[in-house]
């Protein structure tokens, strides 16, 4: 009989991660974040909120983790899904647990919203790499782009960030995923990027199918010479490994077409 894997989905190709192996702590119909950008494969938000809670239990997690099939080939396993993973109170708990069990590099995907927040910063510290949006370098851009949820400011979003990378010793990438609205910021984001501190910049643009129209190759070339003073990877430069997922319906509803 085959296994339903409720919280652990994939692995999928990713362009960072090599293959991925998804953990979402949210794991529920409906898409809970904290943002409702505009360019999301997932559709609008249904709940938009900063209020973390208790989605899925650690141990129910790590039976799954314990079940993954030996075949299995994975080069990361990366806590993301339908939404933001900092809204699980037991996010650090998890990356604990999960490392305990298998011997890959643990990865976050998170949208920065939350960053702010001592606690969050001391969940996400016990990860190998954390991978951390930064869409906008303006409130009015951060609104236009993300969408966020009341009581999440742009100020509070860089600062979390700067205070992050003092404390963290593992790997920080900055995200941004670059559409129509920002293509004209790439130079102020670079500059943030720096200030930061970060380790690499990921320049994205949204190819799989949703909201916003992705910037075509050249575009996307152009933009990254303005990250020139650090490490950057490009989503149509970095290649993909070939994956087959543990059940495809289920990688498909947490990431989109595409």
């Amino acid at each position: 009989m085959e296994r339903d894997f409720r919280f652990v989905y994939g692995p999928v190709p990713s362009w960072r991660l090599g293959a991925s192996l998804g953990i979402d702590l949210l794991s529920r119909e409906e898409k809970i974040c904290s943002f409702d950008c505009v360019y999301c494969q997932l559709g609008r938000t249904a709940l938009l909120t900063i209020d973390r809670g208790l989605y899925v239990a650690t141990e129910a997690l790590l039976g799954e983790i314990a079940a993954l099939p030996p075949e299995v080939q994975i080069d990361t396993v990366t806590f993301s899904g339908r939404g933001e993973p900092t809204l699980a109170e037991n996010l650090g708990e998890a990356i604990a647990a999960v490392k305990r069990l298998r011997r890959e590099p643990v990865a976050v995907l998170t949208n920065s919203s939350l960053i702010g927040r001592e606690e969050v910063r001391a969940d996400l510290e016990r990860a190998d790499l954390v991978v951390a949006k930064l869409d906008a370098p303006t409130a009015e851009l951060l609104r236009a782009i993300n969408r966020p949820a009341a009581g999440v400011a742009f100020e509070g979003i860089l600062d979390g960030l700067i205070a992050f990378r003092h404390q963290y010793r593992g790997r920080l990438a900055i995200q941004i995923m670059f559409v129509p609205e920002n293509r004209e910021a790439a130079d102020e984001l670079a500059r943030l990027a720096c200030r930061i501190g970060a380790d690499e910049v990921q320049v994205n643009t949204p190819l799989r199918p949703g909201g916003s129209r992705p910037l075509d190759r050249f575009e996307i070339q152009g933009i990254a010479e303005c990250f020139r003073d650090l490490p950057v990877r490009c989503v149509y430069e970095e290649p993909r490994k070939e994956v087959t997922p543990i059940r495809a319906g289920d990688t498909l509803r947490r990431r989109g077409k595409g």
